[in-house]
């Protein structure tokens, strides 16, 4: 499963780079018209989530990731096919559904599989993927010096081609043991139980809830940050692509070793707190920023995009093991699944959470920093009580003497 995460963040790697790009100069697209895709591509996206966890909970997860695979390389390809913009705007939705599945899958998987050493699998896989990404980022700036549209074209279909591989290599993958599709006869009847449902679980919605403020270092990173260096502060407007590698390379260098320390639903829970102090100094560097000259800006942007990097890291390894740890062993699927929408939602609401703490200026960041600390605070009680419940729920174990 590694060297499929590999080869499917290259091929994304290809075409995030460039996909703007692609619709403004090869199908002529508006910036409106741009604008509006990727928005309805990302909010049709969000039922991606739900809806694969739940499929995958009733059919061989390997097959389902197969066929997710496939989709998403038929609506790449289908991209290239048309410049009629409803005919864009449905393909990209398509792309859009199978990315957010996708992404789901592929942490069951790893939940499957990797049993109680799913954190530090979780942080291999990553650190792979983000090294692919980066590879594909190099790719597609190489290709996009012939400022051709067959280079585009073709990065295209580079990123087709990488689900195409993917779904090969998945053949080869064995399929997970899975406590909710196991089988029993009737000499053993299951218990006429409903099946667990994270949509009555109001803890777990709850805890989705915090999730998707816990995600705004996305935004930050990849909107707020340059909008803020070109906007309030005296650091070099070059500086927003070189805290894009800062923050890729420390992914890639510390998400692994970093992982050791939540390889427990304890010891994740207890991450919440220094979690909640690295955004909180991220928030202050950044309002900081904006009150100072070149050096002094560029030094406190850089220990912010730091900040806030370790905070993704972080909260990486406490959301592996918290999103599992809270969720029944017979609906992880749909259980991830909902919990993926914290991640689908942030994409929306991240941008819009970023410019208004750009708007407010120095203080908003402060506010906005301080405000997902609280969070973090917020989700250390909120899911104390349920693990301590479900410890309570294991059965104790009877040693008798001869």
């Amino acid at each position: 499963m590694l060297a499929i995460a590999l080869v499917d963040r290259v091929g994304s790697g290809l075409w995030a780079s460039i996909s703007v790009l692609y619709f403004t100069y090869v199908s002529g697209l508006s910036l409106a018209q741009v604008g509006t895709l990727a928005a309805t591509a990302g909010a049709i996206g969000i039922a991606g989530a739900p809806l694969g966890g739940r499929i995958a909970d009733r059919f061989p997860l390997t097959r389902v990731l197969i066929a997710v695979q496939l989709l998403r390389a038929l609506s790449s390809l289908a991209l290239l096919t048309t410049n009629d913009y409803p005919l864009l705007v449905a393909f990209a939705a398509v792309g859009g559904l199978g990315d957010r599945a996708a992404s789901v899958l592929t942490r069951l998987y790893a939940t499957r599989i990797a049993g109680p050493d799913r954190v530090r699998y979780q942080a291999v896989q990553r650190t792979v993927a983000n090294a692919g990404w980066a590879l594909g980022g190099l790719a597609a700036a190489a290709a996009l010096a012939l400022g051709s549209t067959a280079a585009y074209q073709w990065l295209l279909a580079g990123d087709a081609l990488s689900f195409l591989a993917s779904a090969l290599l998945t053949l080869r993958c064995a399929e997970p043991p899975s406590a909710s599709r196991t089988v029993t006869t009737s000499k053993d009847p299951a218990p006429s139980t409903r099946t667990p449902s994270p949509w009555r679980d109001r803890t777990y919605l709850a805890y989705v809830a915090t999730e998707t403020v816990l995600f705004l270092d996305d935004s930050v990173l990849k909107v707020g940050l340059p909008l803020w260096i070109a906007h309030a502060t005296h650091a070099p407007h070059g500086l927003a692509p070189l805290l894009l590698v800062l923050n890729n390379v420390m992914v890639v260098a510390l998400q692994v070793p970093l992982a050791r320390f939540g390889t427990s639903t304890v010891a994740a829970r207890a991450l919440l707190l220094p979690l909640a102090a690295a955004f909180a100094l991220a928030g202050v560097a950044m309002a900081l920023s904006a009150t100072g000259g070149t050096i002094t800006a560029t030094l406190l942007l850089t220990a912010a995009a730091t900040a806030f990097t370790l905070a993704e890291i972080l909260h990486a390894t406490v959301s592996w093991e918290l999103s599992v740890s809270l969720a029944p062993e017979t609906a992880q699927g749909a259980y991830l699944g909902v919990h993926g929408l914290a991640q689908s939602a942030q994409r929306s609401i991240g941008p819009l959470a970023v410019t208004a703490a750009i708007a407010t200026g120095p203080a908003g960041w402060s506010v906005f920093g301080l405000g997902i600390a609280l969070t973090c605070a917020i989700q250390h009680r909120l899911v104390r009580g349920r693990l301590a419940r479900t410890a309570l729920s294991v059965p104790p174990v009877t040693v008798s003497e001869h």
